[in-house]
């Protein structure tokens, strides 16, 4: 059961990987501190047309391991639920999109969660591939991380050392957070 918004960015995320991106681009926009909109934009391999009309469906799953498929569905109940919508684009060889809304002032919006450790954890338990680009706007600010950039500076300094591992947490806190923070209800 996904109980907050970050598990569910980081269940997509892992779709991507999984869909060998190189690139995986989460973007959050807040408007009016009401409106959540969270995209996951990837260049993996892609869903045929035949799985894309189909992957909403929780009987559906790419895995081996079993047999039922929750992560997409959950996200598009939960959107739905709060009165936001829900959209997925995809095309082989292309890459896949996932974009969520939801109304952070409806009760039935489930909570934010730890959504500065989610992009964290995306970064260090990837070091080498996909490369991350996260980005997050509201009226009052906008942020951006770029594993590319980190990377350019660094050479050949693994993203998982640990005193890289404290300046990324704190980089993606310093610029996350006051967007990422918003007021529930």
């Amino acid at each position: 059961m996904m109980r907050d918004l970050s598990m569910h960015v980081l269940d997509i995320a892992q779709n991507s990987i999984k869909a060998n991106a190189n690139l995986v681009i989460v973007t959050f926009d807040i408007a009016n501190n009401r409106f959540l909109s969270f995209e996951v934009k990837d260049d993996g391999c892609g869903m045929s047309p035949e799985l894309l009309a189909q992957v909403t469906d929780p009987f559906t799953t790419t895995r081996t391991t079993r047999k039922v498929g929750l992560g997409i569905p959950m996200l598009q109940q939960s959107a739905e639920m709060s009165g936001g919508s829900f959209r997925i684009d995809s095309t082989v060889e292309v890459g896949t999109t996932i974009q969520a809304v939801f109304d952070l002032k409806n009760i039935d919006c489930i909570p934010m969660g730890e959504m500065c450790d989610t992009l964290l954890a995306l970064v260090i338990l990837n070091p080498d591939k996909p490369d991350f680009l996260f980005k997050a706007t509201s009226n009052e600010a906008t942020a951006e991380f770029d594993t590319r950039t980190v990377r350019a500076v660094l050479g050949e300094v693994p993203l998982n050392e640990p005193d890289i591992i404290t300046w990324i947490k704190e980089s993606i806190e310093e610029e996350f957070k006051p967007i990422l923070e918003v007021s529930f209800l």
